[in-house]
């Protein structure tokens, strides 16, 4: 044999390898300081991507997030905004253009749940759910969409849930919601494929993060019962289904629910 084949001159893996396949690429996360949110600008950053994310409250959280993402050798840049705010969502894709010199990933995170029985559920309860989980993918969406168009080139990534789906009792609002955000989806994937932009969408199931953190534990024990794969999910692992859908392995996946969900999805 003449020459040295080995993988380590390749060019091509050594951009893989050492700067990972989301060089040059970036990215916004919203609602991404905790929990699916922070594991994905995490995964995102450790393959080469510049995050923006936003978060609403906890400044030190998005402090410490920043590090992380700056010790790997990325830009983070961390934005206050409540997603409900149309205007701000319009001035995040503004500041995030400015300060890296594009954009190219939005992964639609942010959202609450305010589970109550319909008869006990306030208005309240009903628009903030609808306002945070739904609208605000609207907000974020449409605040990046025109850049999406015009560059030819964009790739949309909607955290919905299998609640949208499989819905449980006590979430009329959230399961109302989430599936707003797969309809959403699989409308806007077919408006914008001619453009080269895809749009798509995960369903988490059960996760350990702070939305299931308050259950009890006979409740929990239930709850994983119930799973086919026995146990909950946890962030990196839909981190991981993110990933996927922002690398070149998926760029003829469009429109698509990707449920992660331990089989849940499974029982119907």
């Amino acid at each position: 044999m003449t020459g040295d084949s080995s993988p380590k001159n390749d060019s091509w893996y050594t951009t893989v390898v050492n700067r990972g396949f989301l060089s040059d690429r970036v990215a916004i996360v919203t609602g991404g300081t905790r929990g699916i949110g922070r594991a994905i600008v995490l995964a995102l950053a450790r393959k080469g991507a510049d995050c923006a994310f936003t978060f609403t409250r906890n400044n030190a959280l998005a402090e410490s997030l920043c590090r992380e993402v700056e010790g790997m050798g990325r830009r983070a840049l961390p934005v206050q905004l409540d997603v409900r705010d149309f205007e701000g969502a319009r001035l995040l894709v503004e500041e995030v253009k400015r300060t890296f010199g594009g954009l190219h990933i939005l992964v639609n995170n942010a959202g609450i749940t305010r589970d109550k029985s319909l008869m006990m559920m306030s208005r309240e309860d009903w628009a903030d759910v609808i306002d945070s989980d739904l609208t605000g993918v609207f907000n974020t969406t449409r605040a990046c969409i025109i850049t999406f168009l015009k560059q030819k080139g964009g790739n949309i990534i909607n955290i919905a849930s299998v609640s949208g789906i499989h819905p449980l009792p006590g979430q009329t609002n959230y399961a109302a919601a989430k599936a707003g955000v797969i309809g959403f989806t699989k409308s806007l994937a077919k408006e914008v494929a001619p453009y080269n932009v895809r749009v798509n969408a995960v369903a988490p199931g059960f996760i350990e993060t702070d939305m299931t953190g308050h259950l009890n534990e006979k409740h929990k024990e239930r709850l994983t019962a119930s799973i086919p794969s026995g146990r909950f999910g946890s962030p990196e692992e839909v981190a991981k289904v993110v990933l996927f859908l922002a690398s070149g392995a998926s760029e003829y996946i469009t429109g698509e629910v990707l449920q992660i969900d331990g089989g849940l999805g499974l029982l119907g």
